[in-house]
């Protein structure tokens, strides 16, 4: 048992409480859906969703900051809820069921902040995954009914799969000829896309899987579930954690192969 037990139930009923408020609201014909200045889709869906799980913080964890996607920081001190309420709008508002709420908790130490908690729920897929430092990843419906996640033992990329979500990003940083390389180099190749190839990664159906552009609150929890799962999460640089504004996961086995093909120019 570890020390984030009581902060792991407390995820699950905020992802719970996600899960309603966006379910009510997926395929509806009236569903009101804007554009950010950074040219992105939100939806009502997604801050109805954030809004909930502040106040639900708020009244269970008064003292902890909150980051999340569409209302930005509050609070400060050593705990951090980072919350993206709808991983994956554009799929969300086109009725595609890949997508989900992405709930961590990152406490400060002397390393600086580290994901001791996670919890990814995709209630359209009726699947969730989550994590607490110490106490392994799992998948199943509840705590109480679940299997323990582990990442693959595959250690040659000719025989990995890779998992993404698109070319755009590749081709906009310079380094869409190394993922060019990859791609060929190993055995197959789909774009997921969002949460989902992590948790893949997590569960040892996909061996490696990158993004080149990313913020804190799509990561933070992927972070901690491929971690606990004995996977590693990093940046495009190596650096550990999900800080590094873009992201690479593995098995562990293949991650040097994985970087070294992506940060080649």
């Amino acid at each position: 048992m570890s020390d984030y037990n009581d902060d792991l139930r407390l995820a699950h009923a905020l992802a719970d409480a996600a899960d309603a408020a966006t379910m009510a609201r997926f395929k509806a014909l009236d569903l009101k859906v804007e554009t950010k200045p950074d040219l992105t889709p939100v939806s009502e869906a997604d801050t109805a969703a954030e809004e909930l799980i502040r106040g639900r913080l708020g009244r269970a964890r008064p003292r902890d900051a909150v980051l999340g996607e569409e209302y930005g920081a509050d609070g400060g001190g050593p705990r951090r809820w980072v919350v993206d309420p709808i991983d994956g709008t554009k799929n969300y508002v086109r009725g595609v069921p890949v997508w989900a709420t992405l709930i961590a908790l990152m406490v400060r130490g002397e390393q600086g902040d580290e994901g001791v908690v996670g919890v990814v729920s995709a209630p359209a897929l009726g699947r969730r995954w989550w994590a607490a430092k110490g106490s392994g990843a799992y998948t199943g419906r509840s705590l109480t009914s679940a299997t323990r996640l582990r990442v693959s033992g595959v250690s040659r990329l000719e025989d990995a799969s890779f998992g993404y979500s698109s070319l755009t990003g590749w081709e906009e940083q310079g380094r869409l000829d190394g993922f060019l390389r990859l791609s060929r180099t190993c055995w197959r190749t789909r774009g997921y896309g969002d949460f989902w190839p992590y948790m893949m990664v997590a569960e040892g159906s996909v061996d490696i899987c990158a993004e080149p552009e990313l913020s804190l609150w799509d990561m933070a929890a992927n972070d901690v579930i491929v971690r606990e799962a004995g996977g590693r999460f990093t940046s495009l640089d190596g650096v550990p954690g999900p800080f590094g504004a873009n992201a690479a996961a593995s098995n562990g086995l293949l991650h040097e192969d994985l970087l070294g093909y992506l940060t080649r120019p």
